[in-house]
């Protein structure tokens, strides 16, 4: 099952439009530095500000250009359910490895109303599913209770957690047993999160400083607690610095600094990160050795 520094990868957009070219070169590089699986059109590539066919089209080049090196596991989600089956048909048919389908976000369903969701999404295909858990976006919060039920479904695989409660991680456990894949979604909390049963991180920052965030989760997959501590102390500072503006502008503006042409571009509504925001990426950068 998946494992380890698992990219929530940026989209790099030129003049408005996919910039196809360096995301190829992109994804060779994260793979190259230690990315053990990659994810495309999360919210940290601005899925939310794609069209259905733009959002297919770059999870296919991902799985294109990943040619089997490393699991693609292809962001699915909608707060429309038809809307999430037909994203995940679309990304089953181009080989994803799995889906990573986020709760349903604004309509705020009660947990009867996930159950059904996710039942619905297995039902009509056959991709396997992680939950994408992030209540500080999308309002609702999956139960533990209501994850265990829906852990029961063959092709519900594993949880992505950004609850922010990183005991989530043993209350899941309990309730889904030691197999369930569990990932964290909070870069911050990855380190006491693995020590707790977690498998490893689909990661903010792996976008910028991939090689140091693969360490760091191949020495919480091995027990090697002290190294685990010394590169969380070195990462956390630019944890932290990726998300003092809204997301994904601080990460954006970091690539801007460590990957040659990547263009300092999003989609409105999101907005370039304030110059305060800025400056605490620069300082994280330097403190953990990026720059």
């Amino acid at each position: 099952m998946f494992s380890g520094s698992i990219p929530a990868l940026v989209t790099p957009f030129r003049d408005g439009a996919f910039d196809e070219k360096l995301f190829r070169g992109f994804v060779d590089w994260q793979i190259d530095e230690g990315a053990s699986a990659l994810v495309p059109c999360g919210t940290t590539g601005e899925s939310a500000t794609m069209s259905i066919e733009e959002h297919n089209h770059v999870v296919k080049v991902c799985i294109e250009q990943a040619r089997g090196r490393v699991p693609v596991i292809a962001g699915c989600g909608s707060n429309d359910t038809a809307v999430a089956i037909e994203h995940m048909k679309a990304a089953q048919k181009a080989g994803a490895d799995a889906a990573l389908v986020v709760l349903p976000y604004y309509n705020r369903p009660s947990q009867d109303g996930l159950l059904q969701h996710y039942r619905a999404l297995a039902e009509h295909c056959s991709l396997p599913i992680i939950i994408y858990n992030v209540p500080g976006r999308t309002v609702t919060d999956i139960l533990p209770e209501t994850l265990g039920k829906l852990s029961e479904i063959k092709t519900i695989v594993g949880i992505k957690d950004a609850s922010g409660k990183v005991e989530r991680a043993s209350a899941q456990r309990q309730y889904c047993g030691p197999d369930f894949c569990q990932l964290s979604g909070n870069d911050d909390m990855a380190l006491g999160f693995m020590a707790m049963g977690g498998r490893g991180c689909i990661s903010v920052t792996a976008n910028v400083l991939p090689g140091l965030c693969a360490q760091f989760q191949a020495a919480c997959l091995d027990g090697r607690w002290t190294e685990a501590l010394a590169l969380q102390d070195r990462l956390f500072p630019l944890h932290a610095a990726l998300f003092s503006d809204a997301s994904p502008g601080p990460v954006k503006y970091a690539l801007s600094r460590t990957y040659k042409d990547f263009p300092l571009e999003l989609r409105l509504p999101m907005t370039l990160p304030s110059e305060e925001s800025r400056k605490a990426v620069d300082a994280a950068l330097a403190h953990a050795g990026g720059v």
